[in-house]
């Protein structure tokens, strides 16, 4: 059973309801867990690791609408791949129209990748709209995806630190803020791909944390709601660790074909 937001959010909306409803906080916190569908919060904690994806096919559901995700990896670790991956699948599922936006890729670039995990999807592109205009920003991706986009549609930005490279741009800070707003508004999952410093790669252990997150300019890293990180070992890896930052934890392996240049 997938949560309606994370547990920690879930604890915060709890403690909003004891005060408005004057109540003790057990009570309020097993009456969150009862809107989950569990009969107490402690059941709900003890199948809270459950609900984190267990492969590659469960990550996209894993999200909520509302959520600005990141998923960040050091170059050629299949970040790209990763992220278009996730969203052929929502366009095959046939949520609302979702939209690409890219300041890195070209159309064949991105075209091309997308054939690579469905060859027919480009045939109903109702489903689905790819954007690679230099005047992307907040601002841009609201008033191109106002009129069509609906609940669970998914919105790609590649990436990050490009928002705001313009100086004519708002700040990154006010920039997300403005995103994750519209996100809650139109019910939306906003996907970022994201750089990762250099000096990651003179570490001992190379795997990416949140630290790492190449933020050339501020941004309160707290208004991402999930947090992804891609690591192998070896450049002939079959498989790519998988990590969910931040309060709760979690790792899985995901198949990697690189010659293919395709996550299953």
């Amino acid at each position: 059973m997938k949560l309606s937001a994370p547990i920690h959010v879930l604890k915060s909306q709890a403690k909003s309801l004891k005060k408005t409803e004057l109540t003790t906080m057990t009570e309020a916190l097993d009456k969150i867990a009862n809107q989950e569908g569990f009969s107490t919060w402690s059941l709900l904690q003890s199948k809270g690791s459950e609900v984190f994806p267990k492969s590659y096919d469960e990550i996209l559901n894993f999200f909520n609408g509302g959520d600005l995700v990141l998923i960040g990896a050091r170059p050629s670790y299949g970040k790209t791949s990763f992220t278009i991956g996730l969203f052929v699948k929502a366009i095959q599922q046939k949520r609302s129209k979702s939209y690409y936006f890219t300041l890195a890729e070209t159309h064949k670039d991105v075209a091309g990748r997308i054939g690579i995990y469905d060859k027919q999807i480009g045939q109903d592109d109702n489903l689905f709209e790819l954007n690679y205009s230099n005047d992307i920003c907040a601002d841009y991706i609201i008033k191109h995806t106002k009129d069509g986009i609906g609940d669970n549609s998914v919105i790609v930005i590649d990436y990050l630190q490009l928002l705001d490279e313009k100086r004519i741009n708002e700040p990154l800070q006010d920039q997300i803020e403005k995103l994750k707003s519209y996100a809650k508004e139109k019910n939306c999952i906003m996907i970022f791909i994201s750089q990762v410093n250099r000096e990651i790669e003179y570490k001992n252990d190379r795997r990416p944390c949140i630290d790492d997150i190449r933020l050339p300019n501020p941004l309160d890293i707290n208004l991402l709601n999930k947090i992804i990180f891609l690591y192998h070992e070896r450049d002939d890896s079959t498989e790519v660790e998988v990590s969910f930052s931040g309060k709760s934890e979690h790792k899985l392996k995901v198949g990697w074909n690189r010659s293919e240049i395709r996550f299953y």
